[in-house]
């Protein structure tokens, strides 16, 4: 396993691209509460007590690893707010100028032939048709998640998050695709290896052009959000209401503990209990602060990296629901998240989203590879990877899941990309 891999909360996860909608019809938040135990009706995020000067030791979540290398984490929550126009919009409308905006041009932006041929016999058409395409029909926006605590959203480090939101222009359903970090892909420079190097080697640019190039797609936009964001928008809407699991306290706890402890080792963190943090002590439906949410979404060690992204996923809807439900805090949101985004969207484009605000509802989540279609493989010095078997056929999926492209065909690029992926690591592949 990779040094990444061993970090909290370091890498994607999603479920099967077609196997989990059932579970979430069952279970709003995921998973059904503990018996025993009372749901909490606390309508406020909970609020420090008076201070306790007691320190407690912890040792981080994950044990030893490379000093600079806490902190990464999954970061796929506040990047919705943009695509809702929450709150960043009104940050542009009001203060365009402290924008961390990137002009990108549409030049730069890899598209496959293929795919560019389709757009354009869908350009002024009233249908896709057999010879359009459907991603006409949809807006697609990259979303990155980065370590802003090391001063860098532009480039020179890696994207713990990459997700792909895909809107629907004519019901306003958004689609969300997480794409784990630890694929082995092209990286949008001929170049192959986990795909999360992509952006550290060549910014958002390089980013989307991984994701077009790989997957058929015609990203033009992007949203980059740094860690401490997720934070200030939980505080920022009075915090969130989650299902908080007996088995999930501790870690909760311990994470809180590493995120803003002090270590003399890197290894060993020490936290002021009522200064520092608050910690989680009950379980059941219970309103979480910033600290505890991006705490919650971290766990990796009750269940697997599916359930650590369907907590991730309760954290997406509880974040959303709260912040339409509270239009009058949009505001205060944006003031804390906007410092610490990068983005290509202009003013004109963040006020059309706004004014479609109420249009936009989360209808679907999914993660790639697809759970039936990956191996993994230890690729030489790349490392420990997640291997598409094959990329062509993981393509099909995921054109089917996001644009209802039952007999969607990859494009020569794509199935070259393919090919070569399954030559590089065939021999090291290892079922998963």
């Amino acid at each position: 396993m990779s040094t990444n891999e061993r970090r909290p909360g370091a890498r994607p996860s999603g479920g099967n691209i077609h196997g989990s909608q059932s579970s979430r019809s069952a279970h709003p938040q995921g998973r059904p509460a503990p018996s025993g135990h009372h749901p909490q009706r606390s309508g406020q995020a909970q609020k420090a007590p008076r201070p306790q000067r007691t320190q407690r030791p912890v040792r981080r979540p994950d044990g030893p690893k490379k000093k600079g290398g806490a902190g990464k984490i999954i970061l796929i929550i506040v990047e919705l707010l943009v695509l809702a126009g929450l709150g960043v919009a009104l940050y542009f409308v009001l203060n365009a100028t402290k924008s961390g905006k990137m002009d990108l041009p549409v030049e730069d932006i890899i598209i496959n032939e293929e795919v560019k041929e389709k757009l354009k016999s869908s350009a002024g058409a009233s249908g896709s048709g057999d010879n359009g395409s459907n991603l006409s029909g949809y807006r697609n926006i990259a979303l990155f998640g980065v370590d802003s605590r090391e001063g860098a959203l532009t480039k020179n480090t890696r994207s713990d998050t990459i997700m792909v939101a895909s809107i629907n222009l004519e019901t306003g359903d958004v689609k969300l695709v997480s794409v784990f970090r630890d694929t082995y892909l092209n990286l949008g420079n001929d170049e192959y290896n986990k795909c999360n190097s992509s952006y550290a080697k060549g910014g958002p640019k390089q980013a989307i052009n991984m994701l077009n190039m790989n997957f058929d797609l015609d990203i033009t936009d992007f949203v980059t959000i740094g860690f401490d964001g997720l934070i200030d928008v939980i505080d920022s809407l009075g915090g969130v209401e989650i299902n908080v699991l007996d088995s999930e306290i501790k870690h909760l706890n311990n994470y809180q503990i590493s995120m803003v402890g002090k270590s003399s080792d890197g290894v060993n963190f020490t936290a002021n209990e009522g200064v520092d943090y608050i910690p989680v002590k009950s379980s059941g439906v219970q309103t979480l602060n910033g600290l505890q949410a991006t705490a919650y979404c971290r766990i990796r060690y009750v269940g697997d990296d599916f359930q650590r992204a369907e907590r991730q996923r309760a954290v997406i809807k509880a974040i959303l629901e709260k912040a339409k439900a509270n239009p009058g805090k949009l505001a205060s949101i944006a003031e804390s998240v906007f410092p610490k985004t990068y983005t290509s969207l202009d003013l004109s484009e963040i006020v059309s989203i706004l004014g479609n605000i109420s249009k936009y509802q989360i209808v679907d989540e999914a993660g790639f590879p697809d759970e039936n279609l990956r191996a993994g493989a230890t690729i030489g010095s790349k490392g420990a990877c997640i291997v598409p078997l094959t990329l062509a056929d993981n393509v099909k999926k995921l054109h089917e899941f996001l644009f209802d492209e039952k007999d969607y065909e990859p494009s020569s690029a794509c199935q070259n990309y393919s090919q070569k992926i399954i030559n590089d690591a065939g021999q090291y592949m290892k079922k998963q």
